[in-house]
């Protein structure tokens, strides 16, 4: 499917979907160029991740503002604020190259809500994983296969402002303290997951059932103390994790 798409454009978040399609992408089309797009949502490890393979690995590399940040809808954190950024994002990429754009997208996404792919859509952009019936479990697999190590195993990563509930504005500042934050317990505890999410009533550091079982009073109240200083003393609870629980359906 790759070899008769050719030379494309692959828009590479970071993670192991992206980064395993770029490397697919190149190895049949060397003349495929890759695009990343950097913004205040994008973790500085994801970029330094691409930028890394993309050295080692000889792909043709445009790191781009895609403007999200620039939008006010997007910022405003509706309801649908993924379309907004992948309307940006393609958009961008559509401006600089007149190859076929694809995406990283496999099917396990289509199970969810995903207001992207409806941006994709509307840029004719292609998902090559999607269309192959792939799924999460089996890229993990091709990216075993073609060697590139500890990306396989990347966790899920969604951009910074996934953490921030539906209807609260999406502001620099606030995405620092929320990267800030999981760096610090992951540090601390070296869970397994651990998302910091931002809600009306204050934070909540959600971490997966083993890491929060073995949480002990101690490491407990260091952690809230830790993170309630990163953001200005604002409350801060722990809860277990749970997929996209910043997203509110009846916020918009």
């Amino acid at each position: 499917m790759l070899s008769a798409i050719g030379p494309a454009a692959v828009a590479v978040s970071g993670g192991v979907d992206s980064m395993t399609l770029a490397t697919l992408a190149h190895r049949l089309s060397p003349g495929t160029t890759m695009f990343h797009a950097t913004s205040p949502a994008v973790p500085p490890e994801a970029t330094a991740r691409v930028r890394d393979l993309a050295e080692r690995a000889g792909w043709r590399l445009h790191v781009v503002d895609a403007g999200e940040y620039a939008d006010p809808t997007y910022r405003a954190n509706p309801v649908n604020r993924c379309y907004y950024c992948k309307t940006n994002l393609y958009g961008t990429i559509a401006r600089l190259t007149e190859s076929q754009i694809l995406s990283g997208a496999n099917t396990d996404d289509l199970g969810e809500y995903r207001p992207g792919l409806d941006a994709a859509r509307e840029h004719a952009v292609r998902h090559p994983y999607v269309e192959a019936g792939i799924s999460k479990a089996v890229v993990r697999a091709l990216a075993r296969d073609l060697g590139l190590g500890a990306i396989a195993e990347l966790p899920a990563a969604p951009c910074l402002s996934s953490r921030i509930e539906t209807g609260i504005g999406i502001e620099a500042d606030m995405l620092a303290s929320v990267h800030a934050a999981e760096r610090y317990v992951t540090r601390l505890l070296k869970p397994g997951t651990v998302r910091c999410r931002v809600r009306a009533q204050g934070v909540v550091i959600e971490l997966d059932r083993d890491s929060l079982g073995a949480l002990d009073a101690a490491a407990r109240a260091a952690l809230l103390e830790s993170v309630g200083r990163m953001f200005d003393g604002r409350p801060v609870d722990i809860a277990p994790y749970k997929v996209g629980s910043a997203f509110l359906t009846d916020a918009a």
